[in-house]
């Protein structure tokens, strides 16, 4: 099937190309990393992780969203998530590379993540994390392209495949469980040192994937000849509120812990986030951008007659995607370390090389999406005509 990616109109190939010079311009700097170290981020030996973990901990989310169209489908005999169960299964799979891809970036030297292979230790979340991954990468890539393969053929999928999909049900939940409890588990970092840090994480999770689903589910309707369908996309719109309204709810309830206990370790990095500290904010208009853009996605959301009107909910869809991606794709991980332990401020700030880094991953992870997306339309539309 990989030779449907071969063929495509000239927007196509543009959209490829584009996505290529940013990846060059990614890999450059990248390049300039190696050499020079990370000292050519804005990370210290105080904000020891900052955006390239913070994108992995997002996109984690993202992967793990996949199981919001597998569950109903396959469990429930959903039948409107037919269409596009296949284009949630292809999101996870970049969405796990660029997963790893950051945290090579993050490691300065990539050598560095063979040592949890030859060297394993099985009390470490982050070797556990390294296996939830990696299976779930190879799970999504069995199944999205098997199914895929017997929809060509008009054939019922082989009947290996099923225990497979039946697993990867609760390996997605496990994904981001496992991401969740490695900052969970750190008791000397009170921003992340709560009980529900894991569902918060499952909460934003089933918000953001599918929001960037429908998105993605609209560009096809829009630029191909296959629809995957209103229902499924109005389904999914109702999923994407349900978890934004209880993601939010969460975070409230961390707010009303940290203030009524006034408890100084936890409270100091909401005050940061919120108010600044000690004159320094840098992370305060960026939490404030994401409050009012969660305020202003449930506003849409939660109105039937709004979420009901496909152009109304693109737009809540693209405000939830990067009202979370400011939480937890940036506030989330660096806050954790703002004060320090010892209750210092040190503030961090990505350098442009750091961003364009980030860039280069994201535009690889698109350029993989692109090509998924192109072998499944066109396997469709082939069935369909």
């Amino acid at each position: 099937m990989i030779e449907k990616a071969l063929v495509g109109s000239k927007k196509y190939w543009g959209l490829l190309i584009v996505l290529l010079a940013i990846m060059g311009v990614g890999g450059i700097c990248y390049l300039f990393q190696w050499n020079y170290g990370l000292g050519i981020t804005g990370m210290s030996r105080d904000v020891s992780w900052g955006l390239y973990i913070a994108q992995f901990t997002f996109l984690v989310g993202v992967a793990a969203s996949a199981v919001m169209v597998v569950l109903p489908y396959y469990l429930h005999n959903y039948k409107a998530f037919g269409r596009i169960t296949i284009l949630g299964e292809f999101v996870a799979v970049p969405s796990v590379i660029m997963c790893l891809a950051f945290i090579i970036a993050d490691l300065g030297q990539p050598t560095r993540a063979l040592n949890i292979v030859f060297h394993p230790t099985l009390n470490s979340i982050l070797f556990w994390d390294m296996i939830v991954l990696n299976g779930y990468l190879l799970l999504n890539i069995l199944i999205g392209w098997n199914v895929l393969a017997s929809e060509r053929k008009s054939v019922p999928p082989p009947r290996w495949l099923k225990p497979l999909i039946y697993l990867s049900i609760p390996w997605a939940v496990s994904i981001h469980t496992v991401t969740a409890f490695i900052y969970a588990g750190l008791p000397g970092r009170g921003f992340w040192l709560t009980a529900i840090m894991a569902p918060r994480f499952l909460a934003s999770a089933f918000a953001a994937g599918p929001a960037l689903l429908i998105l993605l589910a609209l560009v096809v309707r829009k630029f191909t000849k296959f629809d995957p369908g209103k229902d499924a996309i109005q389904t999914l719109g109702k999923i994407v509120t349900y978890a934004m309204s209880v993601s939010v709810f969460f975070v409230l309830l961390e707010l009303f812990t940290v203030f009524y206990s006034q408890i100084p370790e936890h409270m100091h990095h909401f005050d940061y986030i919120f108010a600044g500290l000690e004159g320094h904010g840098k992370l305060v208009p960026w939490m404030w951008s994401s409050v009012v853009l969660a305020v202003l996605a449930l506003i849409l959301l939660l109105n039937p007659a709004t979420r009901k009107n496909e152009n109304i909910l693109a737009i809540a869809c693209v405000i939830v995607f990067f009202s979370l991606w400011i939480e937890k794709g940036f506030v989330l991980v660096v806050a954790g370390f703002i004060p320090s332990s010892l209750g210092k401020v040190f503030e961090y700030s990505p350098t442009v090389p750091e961003i364009l880094i980030t860039l280069g991953i994201w535009a690889m992870g698109f350029f993989i999406l692109t090509i998924l997306y192109k072998m499944a339309i066109m396997v469709k539309e082939e069935i369909a005509s």
